[in-house]
C-alpha cells in the first residue's frame, strides 16, 4: 500500500547543489520543463539511473510512435500502476502534445475513440498485466492497424520506460509537483 505523504523516501537532489553528471542532465532537464520536476530529483541520486530515463525519454521523443500517442501510453500504464506523479505529469504533457481531456481521461482506461490507439493502448497494458507474457495474436492486433515492426518494438519501449517512471515514483513515495489528476478503477 502506498502513504500518500508529501515526504519522498529518498532525497531530492537540489540541481544548484548537484556537482558533475548529475548537475549537467538536471540542467538540461531544468531547460526542457523551466523546472526540475521531483522525479528527476529523486532519480539524481544515481547520475547513472537518471542519464538511462533522460536518454530514453530523449530517444523515444525523436521516435515513429509521435507525442501524443506516447502521453496516451504513459497515462494508460501510469493509471494502471497507481501512478499519480506519472499520472499527472503525463496528463499535462499530453495537453500540451494536443491531446484533449476526454481523450486523456479515456485512455486512462486503455480506451480511445481511435481504432489504432485503442489497439496500441490495448496493446500496452496487456504488456504491464501479463509481464510481457503475450501472444502472436496480440502483436497481429496492432499489425492489423497498420502497425511496423518499428512501432511495436517502440511501444514496447515506451511501456518499459513507464514502468521505470511509475516504480520511482511509487516506490519511493515522490510528491506529485503537477497539477493532480484522479486515478481511474483499473479495469
Amino acid at each position: 500500500m502506498s502513504d500518500h505523504s508529501s515526504t519522498a523516501r529518498v532525497s531530492l537532489v537540489d540541481r544548484t547543489a548537484a556537482s558533475g553528471p548529475a548537475r549537467a542532465l538536471l540542467d538540461q532537464i531544468h531547460g526542457a520543463f523551466g523546472t526540475t520536476p521531483n522525479m528527476f530529483r529523486a532519480v539524481a541520486n544515481s547520475p547513472a539511473a537518471l542519464q538511462s530515463m533522460w536518454a530514453a525519454f530523449g530517444a523515444l521523443g525523436g521516435g515513429v510512435i509521435g507525442a501524443a500517442l506516447g502521453e496516451q501510453i504513459a497515462v494508460a500504464v501510469a493509471n494502471r500502476n497507481a501512478c499519480d506523479y506519472c499520472l499527472a505529469a503525463h496528463t499535462a504533457l499530453g495537453r500540451k502534445a494536443g491531446v484533449s481531456g476526454d481523450a486523456l481521461a479515456a485512455a486512462q482506461s486503455g480506451e480511445s475513440a481511435e481504432p489504432r490507439t485503442a489497439a496500441v493502448l490495448r496493446f500496452a497494458l496487456q504488456l504491464v498485466n501479463e509481464r510481457g507474457q503475450i501472444d502472436a495474436a496480440d502483436v497481429q492486433a496492432l499489425r492489423d492497424q497498420g502497425l511496423s515492426d518499428e512501432h511495436i518494438v517502440e511501444i514496447v519501449a515506451h511501456v518499459a520506460l513507464n514502468l521505470f517512471t511509475n516504480y520511482v515514483n511509487v516506490a519511493l513515495a515522490v510528491p506529485v509537483d503537477f497539477p493532480g489528476v484522479k486515478l481511474r478503477p483499473a479495469r
